[in-house]
């Protein structure tokens, strides 16, 4: 009786870690939101392993999954580019509410997910784990480009950018492995082993690199295994 709830109790960790992003992502702490964006990350993908591991699937742990990741994933990442815009251009404002874009189209991604039967062990359009990650590195990189992560065109142009890409057609591969295979999944462990050499040396910059690399990787992944990868 106890292990069935186990899943469900890390997702809701994920909700809770989410909240407290969002109240520091209010305060102007961008990077401070951005640690407990991943922690929710971490129990994301540990809510999905609990339940195959104990075999309690259910579908209140699916929709509960998608509610938590609709704060963490989408409403959070909404305000941070909020909070940008607003940096970007204080004179305005309106304009910084365009930042929710994002969180509108994270929504529309969700929901797609949750009844698209072509999405059970990939992905079609960028998750929004991997959307958010990038958006909460962008106060980072900001510390070091002031000038260009500052412009209110690029930031409105990453807005559109990302919003679309969360609805594309684009096949991406899932991190969650079904074996451990290399052969199975080389492009997979070269991207893990490439990001992780990335992040030691740039840290959060590696982030839009990583991103990159991983929608390259992915179209390379399912062409290989006779797949199409549509953009």
């Amino acid at each position: 009786m106890v292990k069935k709830h186990i899943p469900n109790a890390i997702t809701c960790a994920n909700l809770f870690s989410g909240c407290i992003g969002i109240v520091y992502a209010f305060q102007g702490q961008l990077e401070t939101a951005a640690y407990f964006v991943l922690l929710s990350g971490i129990f994301d993908f540990f809510d999905g392993l609990a339940a195959r591991a104990l075999n309690v699937k259910s579908p209140i742990g699916k929709e509960l999954d998608s509610l938590a990741d609709m704060v963490s994933f989408g409403f959070l990442p909404g305000i941070v580019m909020f909070q940008l815009l607003k940096m970007s251009n204080p004179a305005s404002d309106y304009l910084p509410y365009l930042g929710f874009i994002i969180t509108v189209f994270s929504a529309l991604r969700l929901a797609k997910f949750n009844i698209d039967t072509r999405q059970t062990e990939d992905f079609i359009g960028l998750n929004t784990p991997m959307n958010t990650l990038f958006i909460v590195s962008l106060p980072f990189i900001r510390q070091d480009y002031p000038a260009i992560i500052g412009s209110t065109a690029l930031l409105v142009f990453l807005t559109v950018l990302l919003s679309w890409l969360l609805i594309s057609e684009i096949r991406i591969f899932s991190l969650k492995f079904s074996s451990l295979s290399w052969q199975l999944n080389k492009i997979k462990y070269i991207f893990l082993i490439i990001s992780a050499a990335l992040i030691l040396f740039l840290k959060f910059a590696a982030v839009p690199f990583i991103l990159l690399l991983y929608i390259g990787s992915s179209i390379v992944h399912f062409k290989k295994n006779g797949q199409i990868s549509t953009i």
